[in-house]
This record gives C-alpha cells, sequence and structure tokens, in this order.
C-alpha cells in the first residue's frame, strides 16, 4: 500500500532523489523520475502536497501523535484502580510429622467510585499452632461486606482523583497534538515560501543576464561597424559580468532554500533530497489560503475559547483542580468503617444474618495538619499560576491576531505599490533602450535603468515574501490542523 502511495504522487509532481531506500522503492522512484524528467523539464512542487507529506511522515508531526497514545494510556492506567482484584494468601507450616499451621485467605474485592469497596472472602485455618482468634469451622468460613470511608476519601480519594486528571491530560493531549502540529506545519510552510522566493529572485537576474548578453552582441557589431565606440563594449561587459554575478548568488540563495525545504521532506521514515529540477508553485498566492484554511477567519468570527492553546490550559486547569480538592479532602479525619456478614453456607442467603459479622473502625487526624494545609497552599498556588498564565495568553492571542490582520491588510496595498512602481520602472527601461537605438543614449544610462528595474523586482519578491511569512503566521496563531491534508 504504501509503494502505491509513493508512487502515484512521484508520478504527479515528485520527481526526488530518495536516498537509502532499498531495493524495490529505490528502482521505482528512479524509474518514476527519469520519465518525469523526459515529460517534464521542470515539474512543480505543490504547496498543498508538500504539506500533506510534511503532516503524514515528518518526525514531529509522528511525535505528535504519541501524545494521544500517551493520554489513552495513562486514562487505561487511572481506570485500572477501579479494576476487581483477586487476592490468594496461602501460608502452611509442618515439621517433624506436625502441621503448625495451614492459612487460607482469598479475598474478591470491587472498588467503586464514593470510597466504597465491596469484598467477599473465605478463610480456612487448622493446625495445632494456630491462634485461638484464627480458630475457624473446619470447612472454613465465608464473609461478605463493605468498607467505606465516611471522611477523607469519601467525596474525593487518589484513584477518583488520578481517573480525573487522566480524563483531562488526555483532552489536552489532543490539544497539545494540535499545537505540534501547527508548529511543523508553520515551519515547513516559511521554508516553502523562502524557497519560492529564492526561485523568483534567481529567475529575475537570469533574465537579465539574458538580455545584458543580446545588447553586449549588439554593441560589440556597431562597434565593429564603427556606429559605437569600443569603450560602450566594456560598459556593457561590466553590466553583463554584474547581472552574471548576481545571478550566481542567487544560485547559492536557491541552493540553500532548496536544502532548507527538504529539511521537511521524509517518505516513510527516510529523508527525501529535492532534485534542482524541481520548482516552486509561482501561482500558490491564490492556494495559500484554502490550503492552510485561514479563509473566512475574520475577526468577527474568531472564538478564541476553541483555541488549543487555550484549551491546553483549560484542561491543565481542569486537572489542578482536581489535586486542589484531593488535597482539601486530606484536611478532614480519616474514618473507615468495615462490616462484613459470616457464614458457613453462603449457598444459602438466610445464612447471613447480623447477629454473626466482623467489623472495625478505623479512626485517624493529625493535631496539626501542617504538611496537609501545606500541601494544599501549594496546589492553589500552582492552580492561579496557571490561570494567570491563560489570562496573559488569552489576550495576547487576541492582539497578536488583530496585529496580524492590519498587517495584512498592509502588506495587500504595499503589494499592489510595488507592482505599479516595477511596471513604471519597466516603462522606463524600455524607452530609455529606443532612445538608445535612436542614439539619444547611453550604455551606462541603460545600465542604470535596469538595475533600478532589478531591484524593484527583488522587492517585489520580498513583499510577497513578506506577506506569505505573515499569513503563516496567522495560520500558527490561530494554530489552525487542517485535516484535509
Amino acid at each position: 500500500m504504501v509503494s502505491h502511495q509513493i508512487t502515484i504522487n512521484l508520478k504527479r509532481r515528485w520527481p526526488m532523489l530518495i536516498n537509502n531506500i532499498p531495493g524495490f522503492y529505490l528502482w521505482i522512484s528512479l524509474f518514476l523520475v527519469l520519465r518525469l524528467n523526459a515529460q517534464e523539464p521542470n515539474p512543480v512542487l505543490d504547496f498543498g502536497e508538500y504539506l500533506g507529506y510534511v503532516k503524514k511522515y515528518h518526525p514531529i508531526a509522528k511525535q505528535a501523535q504519541l501524545n494521544i497514545a500517551i493520554g489513552e494510556a495513562n486514562l487505561m492506567r487511572a481506570r485500572g484502580g477501579f479494576d476487581p482484584k483477586i487476592e490468594v494468601d496461602y501460608d502452611k507450616k509442618k515439621f517433624k510429622g506436625t502441621e503448625y499451621w495451614g492459612r487460607l485467605n482469598t479475598t474478591f474485592k470491587i472498588p467503586t467510585w464514593f470510597g466504597i469497596e465491596l469484598k467477599g472472602n473465605f478463610e480456612q485455618n487448622q493446625g495445632s499452632f494456630i491462634n485461638p482468634d484464627e480458630s475457624l469451622p473446619m470447612d472454613g468460613l465465608y464473609s461478605a461486606g463493605v468498607s467505606m470511608s465516611l471522611g477523607q476519601g469519601f467525596w474525593i480519594n487518589d484513584r477518583m482523583a488520578t481517573l480525573r486528571k487522566a480524563k483531562f491530560f488526555r483532552e489536552q493531549s489532543k490539544a497539545d497534538q494540535d499545537l505540534q502540529v501547527n508548529g511543523v506545519l508553520y515551519k515547513a510552510s516559511l521554508a516553502y515560501f523562502d524557497w519560492l522566493r529564492a526561485y523568483l529572485d534567481y529567475n529575475v537576474y537570469d533574465d537579465f543576464v539574458r538580455n545584458a548578453d543580446v545588447r553586449l552582441d549588439g554593441i560589440k557589431r556597431r562597434a565593429m561597424a564603427g556606429d559605437m565606440a569600443i569603450i560602450d563594449t566594456v560598459e556593457a561587459k561590466i553590466g553583463l559580468q554584474n547581472r552574471v554575478l548576481g545571478r550566481e548568488q542567487a544560485k547559492v540563495k536557491l541552493m540553500k532554500a532548496s536544502l532548507a525545504l527538504s529539511n521537511f521532506l521524509w517518505i516513510n521514515d527516510v529523508p527525501v533530497e529535492l532534485q534542482p529540477e524541481v520548482i516552486p508553485d509561482v501561482q500558490v498566492a491564490s492556494k495559500i489560503d484554502g490550503t492552510l484554511q485561514i479563509a473566512g477567519q475574520g475577526l468577527d468570527s474568531l472564538i478564541l475559547e476553541n483555541h488549543p492553546k487555550l484549551r491546553s490550559l483549560e484542561y491543565k486547569i481542569g486537572g489542578m483542580e482536581v489535586d486542589k480538592r484531593l488535597k482539601a479532602n486530606k484536611l478532614l479525619p480519616k474514618l473507615d468503617v468495615e462490616y462484613n456478614f459470616l457464614t458457613e453456607s453462603p449457598e444459602h442467603i438466610n445464612s447471613f444474618v447480623t447477629d454473626d459479622f466482623k467489623g472495625g473502625v478505623t479512626f485517624r487526624f493529625p493535631l496539626f495538619l501542617r504538611k496537609e494545609r501545606g500541601d494544599l497552599k501549594l496546589a492553589k498556588f500552582k492552580l492561579r499560576d496557571v490561570q494567570f498564565e491563560r489570562d496573559n495568553a488569552q489576550v495576547e492571542l487576541l492582539n497578536k491576531i488583530t496585529a496580524l490582520y492590519q498587517e495584512l491588510d498592509s502588506y495587500v496595498l504595499q503589494n499592489q505599490l510595488i507592482v505599479d512602481i516595477v511596471a513604471n520602472y519597466g516603462s522606463l527601461l524600455n524607452a530609455e533602450e529606443r532612445k538608445f537605438s535612436f542614439g539619444e543614449s547611453s550604455v551606462f544610462l541603460i545600465n542604470s535603468r535596469e538595475s533600478k528595474l532589478i531591484d524593484a523586482q527583488l522587492k517585489q519578491n520580498e513583499l510577497q515574501n513578506k506577506f506569505f511569512h505573515t499569513k503563516a503566521k496567522l495560520f500558527k496563531s490561530l494554530a489552525i490542523n487542517p485535516m484535509e491534508l
């Protein structure tokens, strides 16, 4: 099944160099890479498909899934405190033909919620040296009864508190998982946007390298024909060399951005390296909101109570409130009572009579309660600390999200302005080139106009990158865990 998934996705858009995949998978991957390279000169890595692979295969995303399993395991362990128990205690001594004693004590216990424990018991003692109070009928003695705490441990005890806290921890784990997955998708998105910017910057220099090369050839021909001075060829060559230098620098940045993107690419626990031929989706601007699921997430529809971070803190507070109640319950005196009916014939219900019984009362109460009162104060302080953290996080989130929406509105305007600026610089360059063809301009002025246009286009790529980064920050601030990836 896994091999089919790899095959399908590679056929669509994933010509990658996959290292360390043994045998069959490696051959399939290489075969598909060759086919793709033959069919598509520049295969496109789609932004949504890329994030889908990150969410499914990245180690941190998988690690986040362990939180849910840990929460379920803790809940199972806590429920084990209410499991019925069977206890058997057998002790026998025989020496030189004399049976000193033989003691058999079997018990079946059923713990219940409110500090009540149901118990059934069978005892059989025999031997020459058993204690008088251990003398029982030859066929043994049966008992059935109940033990309960009337003071400390009645409304809440360690078993109840552990189970309640485990339920809160399970829900908190789900919220924490959303935060972890959101965090790795946020970093992966930034890597994709930086890769896109590096790719666009490289294309800017590459286009102008071709223009400068064509211009140099034309100037050389005109200089040889005597229409221009030879020194103009030097000016044109310097312009070409500057463009080539810029392209090489952009190429290094593109390589680094590609490797940074590869940090998030894994398939079946194997890291994947992106091939140089793979390019980003230059039309990603229209897909970001849908992929990150931030479309329609306006301030008017924002419900902070559903934010995973706040939900995680609320569940943490819930668990600490349970702990505080348990510590407060420790201030009560410990009063445990037990009553058991005794019978030799448990098959007859009427044999359980109140005259035959075994019971007891246990009472304990520290005089100063310094330990208990100290524990309760610490529990209150810890609870208040997390409540302060929740209140602060709520205000911070609201202000941060509000600021990001305002920043996005500003970037929309800035991108519109830079588009016009680039168009105007392009018009100036075209006009300068026409004047140059009529002999009314110089190579120096053309290079100057072209440099301004290059700077404007790089600035346009930078603003677009900041715009995309801000959208990713909004995605992170909202802590969205896209279910459709």
